[in-house]
């Protein structure tokens, strides 16, 4: 049930590499192209396992057979963060439909925080395949929240690819313990062994949000 991409040796690991680089990650836009690119080579794995059909396709020469995807996907994000992941699986998935929501930290005078989800839209999951990308899963509670709102909205999917360029072990452990194994499955680019505090990942690469977008108030 769990991919973790940068256990091979790919070029893969030269995009996480950039985005972890201190001095390389404070350039916005191509943090935000590395982020897409991690995503289009997740896209890409998870297109293995995805099911086809055939389809005859007429050439000035004659005729083709090709497997094309026969599943109806959804592409869904967490905003802000998750938009130049989410556009590296619609550059591949280019006809897949889309679904957005917001979710956030309120913070608790104690100093802990909850998630708060706030609006989700997107097109019907029945029967589909959801793709949730989110590309920092940490705790696994933002994951898990997101996805159960998508469900009571839109329904249930037959299967959901969840894609993380970066995730913390026990984020891993939780996403396994919410989850259905056959109808599931967790995809990520990088497993990292700790938490702060404040659920930031270590070594991680920080805030994803801030590095692509600037730092929010």
């Amino acid at each position: 049930m769990v991919k973790i991409l940068n256990k091979e040796n790919t070029i893969l690991n030269k995009f996480i590499a950039q985005m972890r680089d201190k001095s390389i990650q404070r350039d916005a836009m191509r943090f935000r192209r590395n982020m897409e690119r991690v995503a289009e080579i997740m896209a890409y794995e998870i297109s293995k396992k995805l099911n086809y059909a055939t389809r005859m396709v007429e050439t000035p020469l004659g005729i083709a057979a090709v497997e094309e995807i026969s599943d109806k996907v959804v592409v869904a994000t967490i905003l802000r963060a998750g938009l130049p992941f989410h556009q590296g699986f619609l550059n591949y998935f280019d006809d897949a439909e889309s679904g957005f929501v917001s979710a956030y930290r309120k913070s608790r005078p104690d100093g802990s925080f909850i998630v708060d989800v706030e609006y989700v839209a997107t097109s019907s999951l029945s029967g589909k395949t959801l793709i949730l990308v989110d590309p920092m899963l940490t705790t696994g509670t933002s994951l898990m929240l997101v996805y159960d709102a998508l469900v009571r909205r839109a329904g249930e999917p037959e299967h959901t690819h969840f894609a993380a360029a970066f995730a913390s072990e026990e984020g891993v452990e939780n996403v396994l313990k919410h989850t259905n194994p056959e109808k599931c499955t967790l995809w990520c680019a990088a497993v990292d062994p700790e938490l702060t505090a404040k659920s930031y990942i270590v070594p991680g690469i920080g805030d994803a949000g801030d590095l692509a977008y600037g730092v929010k108030l």
